[in-house]
């Protein structure tokens, strides 16, 4: 919020991810910026990954976005980072907007489920 009440809407996302690192930084928060998750298929590593915007304390993925409006393309992108990582919470932040726009989504790697959860 305090990054979404300084900049405001209308800038790209690396200005957004340059200032929650930041705010991550200032508030003594642990994470760690693009880190990069592996992507296995049949028990065996890809060369594709993926690189979700940060990982918080190990078990929040923060994922930024700048855009007019959030679609299932951002939605699933968070999924897959959850999937992936087998991190249990993500955040998909939407700063393209007049207010700031949030969705949580929760893993369950037991059900191998993810919900949306507002």
């Amino acid at each position: 919020m305090a990054v979404h009440r300084g900049l405001g809407t209308g800038f790209l996302e690396p200005v957004y991810q340059e200032a929650l690192e930041l705010e991550l930084k200032g508030r003594a928060i642990p994470y760690s910026r693009e880190p990069e998750l592996p992507i296995l298929y049949k028990g065996q590593r890809l060369r594709a990954h993926y690189r979700p915007d940060f990982i918080c304390f190990d078990a929040l993925i923060v994922e930024l976005k700048a855009l007019p409006r959030i679609s299932g393309t951002e939605e699933a992108q968070v999924i897959n980072y959850l999937k992936a990582s087998r991190i249990p919470v993500g955040l998909l932040l939407n700063f393209g907007t007049r207010s700031l726009i949030y969705r949580r989504f929760i893993f369950s790697p037991s059900a191998e489920s993810v919900e949306s959860v507002d």
